[in-house]
């Protein structure tokens, strides 16, 4: 059988060359005397994957939970695996901050237990065998005072960290080493033993909505652009792409897709980041209703300290500048039909419609940005179904203003049901609409590089990626491509 082998590799091999005047030595990899055992095979492919893993970037795939809906969850998170043995921890999608933190032991203010019907858990770096504290001298601590994202105690000589939110909610710990654990995709295949070492908080004190148990969660990942965070650390290492995507499912269900790498889709359109900024600041420019632009002076959406328009993951809702908001309230109910009822409820801006009449009463809104890019808004993109009253039902504004401020966030209400690519090696974020229930391609790296296939919802190392007729085409064509690769491999190197 080996010898009917080698000869079919020599004809394969003298077709694939057959205009070429180069001889080839070909030589067997294993003796030929005897069997070669499955666990030697597998040893090499492994060493080989690992080889080709440290020179090629590859998509990093996280499971996505909940929804923007306030009523139910008001957030999306996902799962992450810290530590050695591995131990997961659910999180929050933030890319309104940089670094991924978790609960440790002994923490005050933390939540014990959780609305969200998840097990709550609590990272002890003393019970991981890879786990090491992150001292003052660290690269990546100096590294995090410089973008205010650590601090270091001149006692201990620990780096540590204090955050605060916007909503008043905040965080304090110290810095950790250890291995991340996530499923990882290349060449189509699905790795889940792939395992980076990282930098991350440890929190042991939390303060207002985050001691709250309603909605309460094991930390917040931060997916800022700054050295902190992990897309920057993976990036760093030559692990992940710097580009990173996601598309939020707006349905009740919730869930989507979160990667590592650019979603692939051919109506995706871009604005540039506004550059050396904390956040993902794009240049808003405008706001059209039903076509027409509004009144409102360009200079309100400019970019300066506590201005200008940020795309904001771990916001629920979207705010407006102070002096944008009622000429956008104002536009909404002139556009509509003047039997709708106006109402104030709490100080926000409702309309009370009857049953007989839905959303598409409300007018389509355009949100126009630098580089021709316009974020269309569907009425479910600007207001919140709240409640029904009698035979009609609520429809209140999900775009509020912070009194005294001139920043526009552009928080899940207005991020679900699109994608988004965030390619920081282009500095610029990119989206489109789209039915995030549905599988998405994603390239290793930006600029439409090598793509890979992945499907909504949580991945598991025993399912595959790919389903449905087309899609096994897709997996036999592949298997065949890597049929032809090995072959070839075989008759053009001599292996030791």
């Amino acid at each position: 059988m080996g010898t009917a082998f080698l000869f079919s590799v020599l004809i394969l091999s003298a077709a694939a060359v057959a205009a070429s005047p180069l001889a080839l030595t070909l030589e067997r990899a294993f003796p030929s005397n005897h069997g070669v055992d499955l666990a030697q095979l597998r040893a090499r492919d492994n060493l080989r994957h690992r080889r080709m893993l440290q020179s090629t970037n590859y998509v990093v795939d996280f499971p996505v939970k909940g929804t923007f809906d306030p009523t139910e969850v008001g957030l999306y998170y996902t799962k992450v695996k810290l530590g050695t043995p591995p131990r997961e921890f659910y999180v929050q999608i933030d890319t309104g901050s940089d670094v991924l933190w978790v609960s440790c032991g002994s923490c005050n203010g933390c939540p014990q237990t959780s609305g969200l019907q998840i097990q709550l858990d609590y990272f002890d770096p003393g019970s991981s065998a890879t786990s090491s504290l992150i001292p003052c001298s660290d690269r990546r601590c100096r590294n995090g005072v410089q973008s205010s994202d650590a601090s270091c105690s001149s006692q201990n000589n620990q780096c540590t960290y204090t955050f605060q939110y916007g909503d008043g909610s905040g965080t304090s710990g110290y810095y950790v080493s250890d291995l991340m654990h996530f499923a990882s995709i290349f060449e189509g295949s699905l790795m889940s033993n792939s395992s980076a070492s990282i930098v991350f908080g440890c929190s042991n004190l939390q303060t207002g909505d985050l001691t709250r148990s309603d909605r309460a969660i094991d930390g917040i990942f931060g997916f800022g652009q700054q050295g902190m965070s992990v897309i920057s650390q993976l990036s760093l290492q030559g692990i992940a792409p710097k580009v990173f995507s996601h598309c939020l499912k707006g349905d009740s269900n919730g869930g989507g897709v979160l990667v590592l790498g650019e979603i692939v889709e051919p109506n995706i359109i871009f604005s540039p980041l506004v550059p050396s900024q904390p956040h993902y600041n794009i240049n808003l420019q405008s706001i059209s209703v039903n076509g027409r632009t509004l009144p409102i002076d360009p200079a309100v959406f400019g970019t300066s300290n506590n201005r200008g328009t940020i795309v904001d993951s771990g916001t629920t809702l979207a705010y407006l500048a102070e002096e944008a908001y009622n000429p956008f309230v104002n536009a909404i109910t002139a556009a509509i039909p003047q039997t709708v009822r106006t109402v104030i409820s709490k100080g926000n801006q409702c309309y009370l419609i009857t049953t007989s009449s839905n959303a598409d009463i409300f007018p389509q809104v355009s949100l126009n940005f630098a580089g021709g890019a316009s974020l269309v808004l569907r009425p479910q993109d600007y207001l919140i179904q709240q409640n029904y009253i009698g035979e009609g039902s609520v429809w209140c504004m999900g775009f509020l203003k912070i009194p005294g401020q001139s920043v526009t966030i552009l928080g899940d209400l207005v991020l679900k049901d699109k994608i988004f690519v965030y390619d920081l090696a282009g500095q610029r974020i990119g989206w489109a609409n789209y039915d995030c229930s549905l599988p998405v391609n994603v390239s290793a790296s930006a600029g439409r590089g090598r793509s890979e296939f992945v499907d909504a919802g949580e991945l598991s190392g025993s399912i595959s990626l790919l389903d449905g007729p087309h899609n096994h085409m897709m997996l036999m064509k592949t298997l065949v491509l890597s049929l032809f690769m090995h072959i070839t491999l075989i008759s053009c190197f001599v292996f030791l």
